[in-house]
């Protein structure tokens, strides 16, 4: 099922582009991960979408976007709006980066892969961050697995539990900022950010 979610959102791509331009949920997470940025700072997106609305808040913001999405027609549509940005068609799974990142955000993105595979972005994001660095993501509330249904078509989501999150941000030196389970504010998602400290 994970891997047919690029497929899924190709499929959908406009269809989820105008839906996503009319909800911004984020915002004050997005804020809060900004206090880790310095001026024109450098900032990955991983399921960057067609940079609706995350990507326009963060540009305005004078950062530098680089944003990797696997649909074809979002990647195509982010570089129409932004294309002073970086925008690459890339599975975050398998991405290289040229930079290491003031921030990076996994926002509605991470949680579509397996536990094992989200287990090793950590790991990955960990490693292209700059020190001091931060990284805002999506999870369960706990672990396991739910199949949603998003433009009539069920949808994979996966979470480890919060402790096993937390024995990888130890592993890493991540230092939790925030984890809001089930967070009223953004509509239910649980909520994570964390801070590279060296």
């Amino acid at each position: 099922m994970p891997d047919r979610i690029a497929a899924h959102y190709e499929r959908h791509a406009h269809a989820f582009d105008e839906a996503r331009r009319k909800r911004f949920v984020e915002r004050g997470w997005l804020d809060r991960l900004l206090l880790a940025v310095p001026a024109g700072g450098r900032i990955l997106d991983l399921g960057c979408g067609a940079a609706e609305p995350i990507g326009r808040y963060l540009i305005d913001k004078g950062l530098r976007v680089t944003g990797v999405d696997q649909s074809e027609t979002m990647i195509a549509l982010s570089r129409t709006r932004f294309p002073r940005h970086d925008w690459i068609r890339a599975d975050m799974r398998s991405f290289v980066p040229a930079y290491r990142y003031d921030a990076v955000l996994a926002w509605d993105s991470m949680f579509h892969l397996r536990h094992e595979e989200q287990a090793a972005l950590v790991t990955q994001v960990a490693a292209w961050l700059a020190p001091g660095g931060a990284f805002l993501f999506n999870s369960g509330p706990a672990r396991g697995v739910a199949i949603g249904c998003q433009f009539g078509e069920e949808i994979y989501h996966a979470s480890l539990a919060p402790l096993e999150y937390r024995a990888i941000f130890e592993e890493l030196g991540l230092l939790e900022l925030g984890f809001a389970p089930d967070d009223a504010a953004t509509g239910g998602r649980s909520v994570w950010l964390v801070r590279k400290e060296h």
